[in-house]
């Protein structure tokens, strides 16, 4: 059913880009060979999204029109943005969001039409030299498509549209850049911007995305019939008003740092900071604007790129990264000894009790869990050589990932175990073992993780389909491997329901993780059930203080 485009669909639209592009992020990484072959388009693209994810929830506390969802989705990707790739989404986002600002909420047809047209318009203005068969293309496109809609069609029929059209311009890709068709790819940051607009078709129409539609989106352009045609070569989707491509590629040579960094300088001030940086190197791009930019270069001179913006204005958040080193050579790092585990837990209840077992912990808070920046962060801060980590969420497997690539980037050996709940998380603790070989204890790991199964007594926020029916806000809810299987209205009655179908399938250990909320009564309710009914099962309960009633982990 089609949704409204307002601030909730943009925050809607934000969750489900992130899930797409952190299922999507190795193989757009694998892809990846314009403008540098570096291999972090895809990541690069995640963490950019990332960053104007949690803006969005930060906004969404203070209930925000369209407009400002819109811009702090924009700011987020700005101040967060990594690579080409993540600075040319960034200026996306900021054309849309402007645009989006002058209409009122919900959007039309025509002014997400307006928006997405705007959007290429600010990318193709922030790169410096413009190439065709890259995300410019796709973006102009997506433009394109959604406005051949009729406004009385609706914003979702607009947005499905573009996304059509972008993928098929994704397709063309190969044909239009000869260094894609010679590796046999489309365009890695191209591939990336199909998912961020198939994320909001998602959004728009009510329908759930394909997560599958996306793993190999960047595959061979051999395979892509589209690619191949003849017809598909040139420039010729060009329409009035929309800027053409007009300088050859560049591929990096020569130029062997990345200088990224974010600048307040007035606008004034940016026409001659790109003429002196365009003459320092090539990949070129200036996004932002009112006063905050956000600066992409590749070149063979770091010190005058960062000297240009200290005389346009005030540079921070400097990173200058060797293209050599992410292209495959080893850079020189700190020396680094010994194993950790970190584990994420949503209560300091059970914080306490893995750091008692030897982990490094990290607190999720309840609606805001940690981005990985963050889990890079806590990798990197255990100064081991060789670190595991146990997201513990399901909702947390992306971030976690991204943020193992971002740690082995600093030479560090990370392993993910898929913990899809604490109580897992507690059975690998359980059996880690750091004076075995390091894929010996994972394996051991994973696999105690893998044996227990998981449960949760929660309450409902709002009403919503789920596997157990229609569930109403405030509703007491018993899920099983992360389903719901019972909708009830007393919390003991659940987890009493939901532990009794636990161990219809046997067990020989049950776990009980006491939430904020929950009483002594409750567990001593629960210990007696599994006495009465399900001999030589041991019952072993503890503290949580996880904002849910109680954590139910069956071995």
């Amino acid at each position: 059913m089609p949704q409204p485009l307002d601030a909730t669909a943009v925050r809607r639209w934000c969750q489900t880009a992130l899930d797409l592009l952190g299922r999507a992020r190795e193989d757009i990484d694998a892809s990846n060979v314009y403008p540098v072959a570096d291999a972090d388009t895809g990541t690069n693209l995640y963490l950019t999204m990332e960053s104007a994810a949690q803006a969005v929830t930060a906004a969404a506390a203070g209930c925000p029109t369209l407009a400002e969802a819109a811009r702090a989705m924009a700011h987020g990707a700005l101040i967060g943005a990594r690579g080409n790739s993540g600075t040319i989404l960034a200026q996306l986002l900021r054309g849309l969001a402007a645009e989006l600002a002058r209409h009122p909420e919900p959007a039309p047809a025509g002014a997400l039409a307006a928006a997405l047209g705007a959007a290429a318009r600010a990318a193709y203005e922030g790169v410096a030299h413009p190439v065709e068969g890259t995300m410019l293309t796709v973006a102009r496109a997506a433009a394109g498509a959604a406005r051949t809609v009729p406004a009385a069609a609706g914003a979702a029929r607009a947005v499905s549209a573009a996304a059509a059209a972008a993928r098929e311009a994704l397709a063309r890709t190969p044909a239009q850049l000869s260094v894609l068709a010679e590796a046999g790819v489309v365009d890695a940051g191209g591939a990336g911007l199909v998912a961020v607009l198939d994320a909001l078709d998602a959004a728009l129409s009510g329908r759930r995305p394909d997560p599958a539609a996306h793993r190999g989106l960047a595959r061979p352009a051999s395979l892509t019939a589209a690619a191949a045609s003849p017809s598909a070569a040139g420039h010729g989707h060009a329409r009035d008003g929309d800027p053409p491509g007009q300088h050859p590629p560049c591929d990096g040579h020569g130029h062997p740092y990345e200088v990224i960094y974010l600048l307040d300088a007035p606008d004034e001030a940016i026409p001659a900071l790109r003429t002196r940086l365009d003459a320092l190197g090539d990949s070129l791009v200036v996004a932002g604007g009112d006063g905050l930019w956000h600066v992409h270069l590749h070149t063979a001179e770091a010190g005058p790129a960062v000297e240009a913006a200290l005389d346009a204005g005030r540079p921070h958040r400097i990173r200058i990264v060797s293209l050599a080193g992410a292209a495959g050579a080893s850079p020189a790092a700190a020396p680094r000894a010994g194993r950790a585990v970190v584990a994420v837990l949503p209560g300091d209840g059970l914080a306490a009790l893995c750091r008692e077992a030897g982990a490094t912990t990290l607190t999720a808070r309840p609606g805001e869990p940690p981005g990985s920046g963050e889990l890079a962060a806590a990798l990197s801060h255990t100064g081991a050589g060789e670190v595991i980590l146990l997201p513990n969420d399901d909702g947390l497997w992306h971030a976690a990932s991204a943020a193992a690539e971002q740690a082995r980037a600093q030479g560090i050996r990370v392993s993910v175990i898929p913990t899809r709940s604490p109580v897992q998380g507690i059975a690998a603790l359980a059996v880690h073992a750091p004076e075995r070989r390091f894929d010996e204890d994972v394996v051991a790991m994973t696999s105690a993780a893998g044996a227990t199964r998981f449960g949760e007594v929660t309450t409902a926020e709002g009403e919503a389909w789920t596997s157990a029916g229609i569930c109403q806000a405030g509703d007491v809810l018993g899920l099983i491997d992360g389903d719901v299987a019972v909708i009830g209205q007393e919390p003991g009655d659940v987890a009493a329901d939901v532990l009794g179908r636990m161990l219809s399938a046997g067990g020989e250990l049950v776990t009980l993780v006491l939430g904020e909320r929950a009483s002594g009564q409750l567990a001593d309710r629960l210990r007696e059930q599994v006495r009465r009914r399900h001999l030589g099962v041991e019952t072993v309960v503890c503290e949580g203080r996880q904002s849910s009633h109680l954590l139910i982990g069956v071995e």
